[in-house]
């Protein structure tokens, strides 16, 4: 999100998502919910007047003592629309009928049965013949969405990028700008057999629709162009303009960036929504926790090399036995961890602390204190870090995922690499993670006599060693932390999001009473947002 000042008129969206998928075998399913095309059309017919909008990250200041629940995390109104009203009524009945779910399980399910599956190290597009999987989804699009394609302007950045620009009335507010991907993590043939329901079947079982793409990001992408037709069915017309991104390479869509950059311009949008968090149940509390930051990524490449010849004749350590050593002791040395204040998983649990029920009593109390109190805050951290997941969120992670090295069983080795993998806090950088690994393994370059080069730099000198060894940026796709959206009282983006998704959320249920807590939080992976 960004720029909330220029949201003075008309806001106009917010998607949501609430997805249920069985871990038990390999699976991927997405709940038949109607939130998502209720969100996108509530907030593209509200009016919302902000006032006094700024910049600036929200700065708890509780003076001496503990704080009540208003303090930690201040709730916004559900925000109904003023204008439009009638709209919403009608759009909410329609929401409501049968006849609109099954329309909607058939898009995506739809969506799903078309495997644009995307591969590290794909080659160019018209020399891969993988990228013309998006074709026929493209035509897919074509066919389930005439009054989008016969309304909006629609770009193809290299060849496969899709940008729709829903032109707004009133020109001089900038656009809205709303993005998914178009592709899914490619499947491994050999486990099919292993899928509750086929990868690519969008097998509908009366609540879930399964399937590759049925939960990252299909089910974005397709909610997004359902809110869109509806809007047209309806002859809506925007006071702000949209724009619709449509990635085809999640990690890596810097040609829709450029694309996005050229066309309107730098800062040239009120607001970007992009995939991230979910409506969930914590703690006998109702949450929804938008991402309001996303973690950065390296992958470093460790490669060794070292004289070959047979293994009859094997010297101490092998590079592959080298290599093993230098990752072990890698997986023993991990970051260390700590919750900062003003980082997005501190407001996490300070929304926990005071909007969750059955938290425990410990966490309670000592958040209420967290900002002022080192040791308060540390004795809330080491009882919220036995929860892994949280604890992930808020450390740089490292994870060993590709190693490879040898060609035969009696020759040794010349050649040994691995990938470790990191998504790095929101508090850190690529290049931290640089250093340390870098220091990580200067000791036992030494004890090996490796002569070691460290991302383009010397780190033993010119000296020649028994071997090499050598870090890099893997893939070229090292990516810092992302600006942190603000959450403030004052941040209307986020205010704007909040109380639609209240609204949304209330409209649902018939609930006269507020059900339902919004709190910040943050994607651990990259959603191509950069």
């Amino acid at each position: 999100m960004s720029d909330p000042k220029v949201l003075k008129g008309q806001a106009e969206w917010l998607p949501s998502s609430a997805i249920s998928f069985d871990q038990k075998k390999q699976v991927e399913a997405s709940r038949l919910s109607w939130r998502k095309w209720a969100v996108v059309a509530l907030a593209l017919c509200t009016i919302f007047s902000l006032s006094r909008a700024s910049n600036v990250l929200q700065v708890r200041i509780h003076g001496s003592g503990a704080v009540d629940a208003a303090q930690m995390c201040p709730q916004p109104a559900p925000l109904s629309p003023e204008k439009h009203q009638v709209l919403w009524k009608s759009l909410s009945s329609t929401f409501s009928t049968d006849a609109f779910r099954l329309r909607a399980v058939d898009l995506l399910a739809g969506a799903v049965r078309i495997p644009t599956q995307s591969y590290d190290q794909m080659g160019p597009i018209g020399e891969d013949p993988r990228w013309e999987a998006f074709t026929p989804f493209h035509k897919y699009l074509d066919r389930a969405f005439p009054r989008i394609h016969s309304t909006l302007d629609l770009a193809k950045v290299n060849t496969y990028g899709l940008v729709y620009h829903w032109k707004g009335s009133d020109e001089s507010l900038k656009p809205l700008l709303l993005t998914a991907h178009q592709d899914v993590v490619p499947v491994n043939p050999d486990t099919y057999d292993d899928w509750v329901h086929p990868p690519f079947s969008g097998y509908f079982d009366g609540e879930l629709v399964w399937g590759r793409g049925s939960r990252d990001d299909k089910s974005g992408l397709i909610s997004i162009m359902s809110a869109i037709e509806l809007m047209l069915e309806r002859n809506f017309q925007p006071l702000r303009g949209i724009v619709l991104a449509f990635g085809f390479d999640e990690e890596g869509a810097s040609s829709l960036g450029a694309y996005l950059l050229s066309t309107f311009g730098e800062n040239a949008f009120a607001m970007l929504i992009d995939e991230g968090g979910k409506i969930s149940e914590q703690y006998g509390g109702v949450f929804a926790v938008p991402s309001v930051a996303e973690k950065g990524y390296i992958d470093v490449r460790l490669e060794l090399t070292a004289p070959g010849g047979h293994s009859s004749v094997p010297p101490a350590h092998t590079t592959i036995g080298m290599l093993a050593q230098l990752l072990v002791h890698y997986e023993n040395n991990p970051v260390v961890t700590q919750l900062k204040r003003e980082t997005p998983m501190y407001w996490h649990a300070e929304c926990l602390a005071a909007h969750a029920p059955e938290i425990p009593t410990i966490v309670k109390k000592m958040m209420r204190k967290a900002a002022i109190s080192d040791k308060a805050l540390y004795t809330a951290q080491e009882e919220l870090f036995k929860d892994p997941t949280f604890k992930a969120l808020v450390e740089t992670t490292q994870a060993i995922d590709i190693i490879s090295g040898g060609v035969k069983s009696n020759a040794l080795p010349e050649n040994a690499m691995a990938v470790i993998n990191h998504r790095i806090a929101t508090d850190s950088s690529v290049s931290e993670v640089k250093e340390r690994a870098t220091g990580l393994f200067k000791s036992i370059a030494a004890n090996f006599n490796l002569s070691y080069t460290a991302f383009g730099l010397s780190v033993t000198g010119d000296e020649p060693g028994y071997g090499t060894l050598s870090l890099s940026d893997a893939w070229g796709t090292a990516l810092d932390p992302a600006p942190i959206t603000p959450v403030s009282e004052d941040a209307a983006p986020f205010q704007l999001l909040s109380g639609t998704i209240k609204a949304t959320y209330n409209s649902h249920r018939s609930l006269s009473e507020d059900g339902i807590t919004v709190i910040p939080s943050l994607v651990s992976g990259n959603t191509g947002t950069s």
